[in-house]
């Protein structure tokens, strides 16, 4: 059974919201190029989670907000725990064993007009930052055009 307004209880569906006269249909933007973590770039349009904006003219800037700690990985202490039994206190030495563990987030704003988008990504090894800010440059690079 279909009812006339959607709703089995009768009530009346809301309008469709309106246009606005600087929105653009999802359809009408093309394919998209580059995805930086939320951040959609077409070849007209730079969408994101609260507005699309237009791509030409847009600034953007990448903040990092990351360190990297020292730390010494499960597997060190696993064996460093059952090596002992075997070899005494030796296998503690096994626990000096320290690896690089990246922490923290890449910022990445894009401002278009009065508009502005910031993504925050976090980074789980030292390449997602170089590879942020290669799509970035990327990006300016269209911008620019």
């Amino acid at each position: 059974m279909t009812f006339p307004s959607g709703d089995p209880w009768g009530a009346p569906t809301p309008p469709p919201e309106p246009e606005t006269p600087g929105s653009v249909a999802p359809a009408a933007t093309g394919p998209v190029i580059v995805e930086i973590s939320e951040i959609q770039v077409t070849s007209t349009l730079v969408l994101t989670p609260v507005g699309d904006l237009p791509l030409a003219g847009s600034r953007w800037q990448v903040t990092d907000h990351w360190i990297t700690q020292r730390r010494t990985p499960t597997w060190a202490k696993v064996a460093a725990f059952v090596g002992i039994c075997l070899t005494g206190g030796l296998s503690l030495l096994i626990l000096l064993y320290k690896e690089p563990v990246p922490q923290g987030t890449v910022n990445v704003t894009v401002t278009s007009g009065q508009h502005q988008y910031v993504a925050r990504i976090p980074v789980h090894h030292d390449g997602d930052v170089t590879a942020i800010n290669q799509q970035v440059n990327y990006v300016r690079s269209l911008a620019a055009l």
